[in-house]
């Protein structure tokens, strides 16, 4: 078991403008441009993170720094947080990117299903370069690794995506990366505890 230097609370972005359009967009040189959130996905940052500042701020868990992915709809969910809470801008981490779909970008997000499906089948998904969950849970892990060597005694907040966040939970919840969507579904905007320090 590993003594974490410190707390790590995870954030999936608010509601992008890819979700009202049912698209799959995993491309950072479409995602990192274009698909921000929308009006609705705004108001849930403000919400979620207003929330957890008031349900924290006499535990002394307030967040003191954040962490994103450097898609649009990613950092300006950690522009909003930062605002709100009166925090420094986000650190930008490629490594909590989303997860990347290869020939599923740009389709229908009714494709999801089929690719968890193969989430076992690391020869299948190479066919259709979707990018494994063990490669995944790697980047996020490799980020962690890095912000535990950068700080110490510090509440972060990663902002990230959705199969991220649930792929990074499993290394937590000590089940397999293939076992993500046994996890409870990560809402928009939803902020949730990965690991307390100690």
């Amino acid at each position: 078991m590993k003594v974490f230097n410190n707390h790590y609370l995870i954030m999936r972005h608010g509601e992008s403008e890819a979700n009202v359009a049912g698209l799959i967009v995993s491309d950072p040189a479409i995602g990192c441009a274009r698909f921000g959130l929308t009006d609705n996905g705004r108001q849930q940052v403000v919400d979620s993170v207003t929330e957890y500042q008031i349900a924290n701020k006499l535990t002394g868990k307030s967040v003191s720094k954040i962490v994103c992915s450097d898609f649009l709809r990613t950092k300006q969910t950690a522009d909003l947080s930062s605002k709100t809470l009166d925090l420094p801008p986000a650190q930008i981490e490629p490594g909590l990117r989303e997860r990347f779909f290869g020939d599923m970008e740009g389709k229908s997000d009714n494709h999801y299903p089929e690719i968890w499906k193969l989430d076992g089948d690391v020869d299948k998904q190479s066919a259709q370069k979707i990018e494994t969950v063990t490669q995944v849970r790697q980047r996020g892990l490799t980020v962690i690794n890095k912000l535990e060597h950068q700080f110490q005694n510090e509440v972060i907040l990663l902002v990230s995506h959705g199969d991220m966040l649930q792929i990074l939970l499993t290394a937590f919840a000590d089940i397999s990366a293939e076992q993500h969507r046994t996890l409870p579904h990560h809402s928009q905007a939803e902020i949730k505890l990965l690991v307390a320090r100690g």
